[in-house]
């Protein structure tokens, strides 16, 4: 019997310590967002946006997601905002760090131009480094190709 309610109070203790929302401290500390949320941002609004081989400028289905991305986040100003850029294997590392940054740079001047606040976007580029897919054909490189807008944590390299 005793067994039984040890048991019962660990389980009590350990669903008390389950946190399945995030808590923003990083801009006021009062907001919460959960989990679903983010997921939802990541999987159903779009968190990737793609390029084309060695460009930075935003294509028109990338503005789509970022429009989506801008409406969703209109009444989650709390939220920081990670912007990752990156790049194919194509090229060398030091190119492709430097084409990732324009990337992540390209969706934060878009961003900084809808009214979003500076203060709120960080941006990192990994380049080559973190490829969706390792390859060597056209339609995966173009995968990697891409901006990653990461909400509701900052990011360093």
């Amino acid at each position: 019997m005793i067994k039984i309610i040890f048991g019962f109070l660990v389980t009590i203790l350990l669903m008390s310590c389950e946190n399945t929302s995030f808590k923003s401290n990083e801009l006021s500390g009062t907001e919460q967002i959960s989990q679903t949320d983010l997921d939802y941002f990541k999987n159903l609004v779009g968190d990737t946006v793609l390029f084309t081989v060695d460009k930075s400028d935003l294509r028109p289905d990338a503005l789509e997601v970022l429009n989506s991305q801008l409406k969703w986040l209109e009444d989650k100003k709390f939220l920081p905002i990670t912007i990752q850029g990156h790049a194919d294997e194509q090229g060398t590392r030091e190119y492709n760090l430097a084409l990732g940054a324009r990337r992540a740079n390209a969706v934060k001047t878009y961003f900084l131009a809808k009214g979003v606040e500076e203060g709120r976007i960080n941006i990192v580029t990994y380049g080559k480094e973190r490829p969706l897919r390792v390859c060597s054909n056209e339609e995966c490189w173009s995968k990697n190709r891409r901006s990653v807008t990461v909400v509701g944590k900052r990011i360093s390299e």
